[in-house]
């Protein structure tokens, strides 16, 4: 839930993406898909949590080999928008 940013928000949300990797890896999946976590009702920057959710999955992927697929499933055009141009940068 976002507070306004002080409330270590980022790092729980980044710590949500790492944690559902490391669960993906520990069960050897191939693939796993993640939503616009936090962006609707609990008020999270969309934008912030794109290049939150987008690093996190990078570092991980560096670090290990599975999962070798991870999709971002965005619920509206805006999501797509800021997922698009986070991953083409």
């Amino acid at each position: 839930v976002w507070k306004g940013g002080h409330n270590n928000e980022t790092e729980i949300l980044r710590n949500a993406y790492t944690n559902s990797l490391k669960i993906a890896f520990n069960y050897q999946l191939i693939s796993i898909a993640f939503p616009n976590i936090s962006t609707g009702i609990y008020g999270f920057p969309k934008k912030l949590a794109a290049q939150i959710a987008v690093a996190a999955v990078s570092e991980f992927l560096e670090k290990y080999k599975l999962p070798e697929r991870v999709s971002f499933v965005c619920f509206d055009d805006e999501n797509f928008q800021l997922y698009t141009e986070i991953l083409q940068s």
